[in-house]
């Protein structure tokens, strides 16, 4: 063959054909050197981030405890092995807030005496299977604490505690103990003596779960044993001796090799394709590399801000709140608002927590509108706050009422109005000579005052304010004393009157409590205290005992008590009352008790079972200020109680020009005959009133008008004749 005749393939195919796979080569070795390179990037990345997290997961599980360990409730009422509350605050609410899988109070003498265990059901057993873990964990903690080692304690970290890796239940697990001490410093504790607090969190299930979803670990798992298996990474978790615990496994990411798989096709083209294809690939690499710059952004983005609400958390807000007063001119005054939601609670408890979150949600878009300068945070649950920089007294006056209008204007959620409301402290800082961590107790200070005083309503810190804070504390242990003692809590007795005929039916039951110091305290003071301190229990057992006695004592009248939502919301309520009725032998139909109308939104129903139980052996409910809570007529469609309680409120408005009040109550009464009810008026103070409620045919009658609450000896001379002799009974 002539070569003439061979150039024209050497140059149509062998020289094309040569290029184009030098180019090819050439494009092939850089795109898997790219590849490679690009993806073992990604994965030092995320072994970084691993190898980050777990040296941080066991500091985390202790700062969760710090919550409620630094607490002098929780010094009381584990003192006192109060179950219900430990079970509320040191157990269950642990699961619930930072999901802890099991937590332990631990005696001085290393008895468990409060065990919450999310996947056993045997308490006993629960505390077996880990106490070989706890104990040296707590023998050197109270070492420790005896010793008066504060190792580690900062504006961070409140107290000192021992921590360590274990196996639980089968289960990789952070086992930390803490001490339960004081937060303020005013109860005395024998180090030796102090309790101990254990929580122990799973690194597997819903850890693994969540830390897979928070920060994109593909196929994250725990292993005990690190596998040859080069397609998965590896870090290693250590336990308090150095040995190695286990192995957090997952799939790399690999953006390169993603690339190269879409790219690699399009190499076969030559010439202009190939540099096309060159061009894609490198628009490919940047979008990639966006997303690994994005996804890092986001990661920062959650370590600084709250996952719900998108506002600052706490750890963003101390720092911020730190550089604002360091950088802070000699007479600039900065704001520190302390923000709480009033009834949030009761309707996260009766509509659920995704319609409670969903609330939170919206309080935070308001809050943001008030505050458009400055850093709002939420520092958890309902409270949130606020940081207000170059502001006078009388501006933070006018944020505050902003705040409080705007919290008071109804949310609406799936097509229901919720009406909350909002308490409010105020610290105002001047200069750079202040701490921060002293700011924000004081405007905690603050916030506890605006609640003290009536909710819905803003306080400004003023040095006072300790005193009162001080004061309730002493209040809180004196009716804790009170009610140990059983002293100076006595019963009052408020007659009831037929209404036709002005004859006595009956008498409701009143808890007064006479301070020694003080004098009488109102029930609207200390009966918010003991819901808090948690001796509701004991002061309703107190007056229904007393019920019960005046049963006997006054064979011929029915007998009322109040309970309270807590009470009812107690599975053992309605078996107490029923034991106390059958001890004094009287008829449960002489007994009524009432209740508000918020406890009948108890979404976990067992209000509703214990007045079901109570109605079913003859005991009477009757609904208590009808009309003035989140219900009203619908709702009476659906509930079963036998009497309304009209409300004083709408009583007093039979003195006013207006005819609405009038025609409210006599709706109620046409409602409540309707359905076979009975009615009892409240805050009867005027002979007009009591006309008036006899000719719209309420049947009972209760007011100052009548008669006042009067002692047992009072209303024994009153009743006359029909007193029994109880000394002769017993």
């Amino acid at each position: 063959m002539k070569y003439a005749q061979v150039r024209p393939l050497l140059l149509v195919l062998v020289l094309p054909l040569v290029a184009a796979l030098s180019i090819y080569t050439g494009l092939f070795a850089v795109l898997e050197l790219a590849t490679e390179r690009s993806d073992k990037i990604a994965a030092e990345r995320q072994t970084h981030l691993a190898e980050t997290l777990i040296s941080k997961m066991q500091a985390a599980v202790a700062h969760d405890q710090e919550s409620s360990t630094v607490w002098d409730d929780a010094i009381r009422n584990v003192r006192d092995d109060n179950a219900e509350w430990m079970q509320a605050n040191l157990g269950k609410w642990m699961f619930t807030y930072f999901q802890h899988d099991r937590a332990y109070v631990i005696a001085p003498d290393d008895r468990a005496v409060h065990v919450f265990a999310s996947d056993e059901a045997d308490s006993a057993k629960a505390y077996q299977q880990v106490r070989d873990v706890i104990a040296p964990l707590a023998e050197r903690l109270r070492a420790r604490l005896v010793a008066g080692d504060d190792t580690g304690i900062s504006d961070q970290v409140l107290s000192i505690g021992e921590s360590d890796l274990s196996v639980v239940n089968n289960h990789p697990a952070i086992v930390s103990v803490k001490p339960i001490i004081s937060d303020t410093g005013n109860i005395e504790q024998n180090p030796s003596e102090i309790y101990l607090h254990v929580a122990v969190r799973y690194l597997d299930g819903s850890f693994l779960a969540r830390v897979s979803n928070e920060y994109q670990f593909d196929d994250l798992t725990f292993a005990w044993a690190k596998s040859s298996d080069e397609d998965r990474s590896f870090a290693a978790t250590r336990s308090a001796d150095g040995r190695e615990f286990g192995y957090f496994s997952w799939r790399p990411f690999a953006p390169g090799e993603a690339v190269a798989q879409s790219v690699r096709p399009a190499l076969g083209a030559v010439g202009v394709s190939v540099f096309v294809a060159l061009a894609g690939m490198g628009a490919m690499v940047g979008v990639r590399n966006r997303k690994l710059r994005q996804s890092r952004a986001a990661l920062e983005h959650l370590a600084r801000h709250d996952t719900l609400t998108g506002l600052a958390n706490r750890a963003w807000f101390a720092e911020h709140l730190a550089t604002v007063i360091s950088g802070s001119a000699t007479t600039q005054s900065n704001a520190v608002l302390f923000m709480d939601l009033d009834r949030f609670k009761q309707v996260n408890d009766t509509m659920g927590h995704p319609v409670g979150d969903r609330l939170l949600v919206l309080v935070a878009e308001r809050l943001r509108g008030i505050f458009p300068g400055s850093v709002v945070g939420r520092l958890g649950g309902d409270e949130f706050t606020a940081v207000v920089t170059n502001v006078t007294s009388d501006q933070v006056s006018r944020l505050c009422e902003q705040v409080i209008d705007s919290m008071r204007r109804p949310f609406e959620i799936n097509g229901t109005p919720i009406s909350i409301g909002a308490s409010i402290g105020v610290v105002i800082g001047v200069g750079r000579d202040v701490d921060p961590s002293d700011l924000t107790r004081k405007a905690d200070i603050a916030l506890y005052n605006a609640k003290a005083a009536g909710r819905n309503r803003f306080a400004i810190f003023g040095p006072h304010m300790d005193d009162l804070v001080q004061d309730r504390r002493e209040l809180e242990g004196d009716l804790r004393l009170a009610v140990r003692n059983r002293r100076d809590l006595e019963v009052y007795f408020q007659p009831v009157y037929a209404a036709p005929n002005g004859a006595l039916y009956g008498a409701e039951a009143l808890l007064r409590w006479k301070h020694p110091a003080r004098g009488l305290i109102s029930p609207e003071v200390f009966i918010p205290i003991a819901e808090e301190c948690g001796v509701i229990t004991q002061l309703g057992d107190l007056v229904l005992e007393e019920a019960c006695l005046a049963a006997q004592r006054w064979p011929d009248l029915e007998i009322a008590i109040n309970a309270s939502p807590l009470e009812l919301r107690n599975e053992a309520y309605a078996l107490r009352v029923i034991a106390a009725v059958n001890k004094h032998k009287i008829d449960p139909a002489r007994l009524e008790i009432e209740i508000t109308e918020g406890t009948l939104l108890d979404s976990a129903g067992e209000c509703q079972r214990n007045i079901e139980a109570l109605r079913s052996v003859g005991v009477r409910i009757a609904l208590d200020d009808f009309g003035t809570g989140f219900s009203g007529f619908g709702r009476l469609q659906y509930v079963a109680v036998d009497r309304i309680k009209i409300d004083k409120s709408f009583v007093d408005g039979f003195d006013s020009q207006e005819a609405g009040n009038r025609a409210i109550v006599e709706a109620m009464i046409r409602l409540a005959r309707a359905k076979g009810l009975k009615t009892t008026a409240e805050g009867v103070e005027t002979e007009e009133q009591r006309a008036i409620l006899k000719e719209l045919g309420c049947d009972h009658l209760q007011g100052y008008l009548l008669s006042k609450p009067m002692t047992k000896d009072a209303f024994d001379r009153m009743v006359g004749t029909n007193v029994i002799d109880l000394q002769a009974k017993r």
